[in-house]
């Protein structure tokens, strides 16, 4: 249960659970999408400027932690969404959901969100992040080899994990080099007696990653180290390589590898640009590996101000 580019939890051994039907969906994610594209209508373009060749497909920005997206000094991007992960095969263990027994099993697993991120642009070396899950309705069912007491059925919702991101480029790319920029990212344990939900503990990490432009588009390679408070443990985080095409003023495709332990998935992604500020982002995680979750579509707005 694991998100992109995010520093995610695993589930805790704490109480919480909720057993039952999966409730009826909420219209929150909904009402999120309207009002954004409301703010669509308002939004005014702005003026193109001359670029070096290699910044063609995403212009001078610092590398966001969203697929394929860029801030400018001085821009703030607002960014509502919402996103569905559904996995057949999400591994647990009885202990991590508050119950006996270290065996590994494979459950199935749903998840809504409806979110929102935030980011600003506080230089042309320094860029600011926060990105909330205003609503998480997660419905877990354990494997049916699964003797231990972990319920038939879990279900959690209400506010999901909230994050924070500082994100600084060491260096901009020329036409010798790459660019070259760092990130620390922060969740905060809000969700201290929930097991599949947000956070439930301290969780920091610590990124590096290089952008190249070419003629044929624009590779963004990173990765990152993962501490997580409850386990006091550095451990391998995220690593990812994206590749950015703009093929016109309307359209910019990404495609994307992305993986965390042995949970590796292909994430594409279409942003159809209706003005300078305001594109759609339609996103879809497609699992490479046993673990990684099957299908992850996410669709939403982005405005520039």
């Amino acid at each position: 249960m694991r998100r992109s580019d995010s520093v995610e939890g695993d589930r805790r051994s704490e109480g919480g659970t909720e057993t039952g039907a999966v409730s009826g969906r909420a219209p929150l994610s909904t009402q999120i999408l309207a009002i954004a594209f409301c703010l669509a209508v308002l939004a005014g373009g702005a003026a193109a400027q001359s670029e070096p060749a290699y910044l063609s497909d995403r212009g001078p920005g610092i590398p966001t932690s969203l697929f394929g997206t860029y801030i400018r000094s001085g821009e703030w991007l607002v960014y509502p969404f919402v996103e569905y992960i559904e996995n057949d095969e999400d591994e647990y263990k009885p202990s991590e959901l508050g119950f006996v027994g270290d065996t590994d099993f494979l459950g199935h697993s749903e998840e809504w969100e409806a979110l929102l991120f935030i980011g600003y642009g506080l230089s042309d070396r320094v860029a600011l992040e926060f990105e909330a899950a205003i609503y998480t309705e997660v419905s877990f069912e354990k494997a049916p080899e699964d003797t231990s007491g972990v319920p038939a059925l879990i279900e959690e919702s209400g506010l999901g994990e909230i994050e924070a991101q500082v994100r600084w480029r060491w260096s901009k790319e020329t036409e010798r080099r790459p660019e070259r920029y760092s990130f620390v990212e922060v969740a905060f344990p809000f969700q201290k007696n929930d097991l599949l939900i947000g956070a439930q503990d301290w969780e920091v990490g610590y990124g590096f990653g290089v952008v190249r432009g070419y003629e044929w588009g624009t590779l963004n390679a990173r990765m990152s180290i993962a501490y997580e408070a409850e386990e006091s443990q550095v451990e391998l985080g995220e690593y990812a390589l994206e590749y950015l095409k703009r093929t016109s003023a309307r359209w910019r495709w990404v495609a994307t590898i992305e993986g965390e332990d042995d949970e590796v998935s292909l994430i594409t992604e279409a942003q159809w640009h209706l003005s300078d500020r305001v594109f759609v982002k339609l996103n879809n995680g497609l699992g490479l590996t046993e673990k990684a979750p099957d299908v992850a579509p996410e669709v939403g707005v982005m405005l520039s101000f």
